[in-house]
């Protein structure tokens, strides 16, 4: 009977058979225990049982841990399978950006002065010749007023010694000095005269006022920025920042799609028309200008996204889909390949780029290696797996 419940313990497992076991066991235990003490050999005895009943002991602790890691291994697991392959990449560089006037001109006065007026406002329109701000031309006028004066003494001074050079009563070198006064004098009218018609900062072409800087009453330096105008006669761009790692794969030339927000219909086709040669200091990134058709809804300011496909790449990457990856770390992670026994082995592989759902990935795969990418969580190296559905 002892040794019908020690197989059914061992083959079933059966809790029943186990708890009568253990009863048996007991009552084994006890009788012999008693007839030791009762022999007078009690511990002589007592100590050759201790390694068979240690043994007894450890059986069903030795069943338990060859049993579980059997089962999980020989489990068959339904998943998912991705069959790796080579695959002609078209990536798409997206940027966000502004529109703005192909030229947009900041507009001064060439002399220092007070402002005396200025006619427009931000978002204005201006004609062509159109007066913008004017200069108070009070000092500028008696500057005029002055350096005309000064020339005319100047010219006579130069006629009485031109006369009596032509005498004899004085020298070349006195003649040729006022000669010199008076050619100095012409000089400074002139200059005064340019200042007087500088005072005026007139429109260089059509176009729309797209920032005041100036305020009547305000002193200003010459060359200060009175006035931004963006030329209508130039046309709109569209300007981003891109980094340079994608600024590098970018040519003049190349074919874009412009999506304006404030635009409902729809993306704007464009072509890349300038790449900057320098990096700003600032943010590390280049500016890009793409030239955008005639549209008579776009606004300097308009905020957009620029997409520009690149070539496709001529060798091909390995792309896996995003579900496939576990174990992930910097730039690596584990995925699970499935052999021609229908088992599983983890292989390390290099991530080089991620897009929505797939990623790009180098090393530790090839072509034709088949991958899971579902039911990862009850894999172990060596699962036996069954497919449920693959795609490539």
């Amino acid at each position: 009977m002892d040794c019908d419940h020690l197989r059914c313990w061992r083959q079933k497992s059966d809790l029943s058979c186990i708890l009568g076991c253990c009863f048996i066991l007991r009552r084994f235990v006890l009788s012999r225990t008693e007839n030791l003490f009762r022999g007078g050999q009690a511990l002589p005895r007592l100590t050759r049982l201790l390694p068979l009943l240690g043994a007894v002991c450890l059986l069903p602790a030795c069943s338990g841990e060859e049993s579980a890691p059997k089962a999980a291994v020989n489990d068959v697991h339904p998943v998912q399978v991705y069959t790796v392959q080579r695959e002609s990449l078209q990536r798409t560089i997206n940027a966000v950006g502004t529109v703005r006037f192909r030229r947009e001109t900041p507009l001064g006065f060439t002399t220092a002065g007070k402002i005396a007026t200025v006619r427009f406002e931000e978002g204005d329109t201006v004609k062509r010749g159109a007066l913008l701000a004017a200069l108070d031309t009070t000092s500028v006028g008696a500057d005029v007023s002055v350096a005309t004066a000064e020339r005319d003494r100047a010219r006579s001074e130069f006629e009485r010694v031109r006369s009596l050079y032509a005498d004899g009563w004085i020298t070349k070198a006195r003649f040729e000095s006022a000669e010199a006064a008076l050619k100095a004098a012409d000089a400074r009218v002139r200059q005064a005269g340019f200042a007087s018609g500088t005072a005026q900062l007139y429109a260089p072409s059509n176009g729309v006022v797209l920032a005041r800087n100036v305020q009547p009453g305000q002193v200003i330096a010459a060359g200060t920025p009175a006035l931004i105008l963006g030329e209508g006669d130039s046309g709109f761009v569209f300007r981003v920042p891109i980094i340079d790692q994608d600024a590098t794969k970018l040519r003049v030339g190349m074919a874009a799609e412009i999506s304006i927000e404030s635009l409902p219909s729809g993306p704007i086709e464009a072509t890349i028309s300038e790449i900057d040669g320098r990096a700003n200091e600032a943010t590390g990134a280049f500016t890009v200008q793409f030239s955008l058709p005639n549209n008579v809804k776009l606004r300097s300011g308009q905020i957009g996204t620029a997409a520009v496909k690149l070539p496709a790449s001529e060798t091909g990457a390995l792309q896996i889909p995003a579900s496939a990856l576990f174990g992930v770390r910097t730039g690596e992670g584990l995925v699970y390949i499935v052999d021609v026994n229908s088992r599983v082995e983890t292989r390390n592989v290099a991530i080089e780029r991620l897009t929505d759902q797939f990623v790009i990935v180098s090393g530790g795969l090839q072509p034709g290696d088949r991958i899971v990418t579902s039911g990862l969580e009850k894999l172990r190296p060596g699962s036996k797996v069954r497919t449920i559905q693959a795609t490539r």
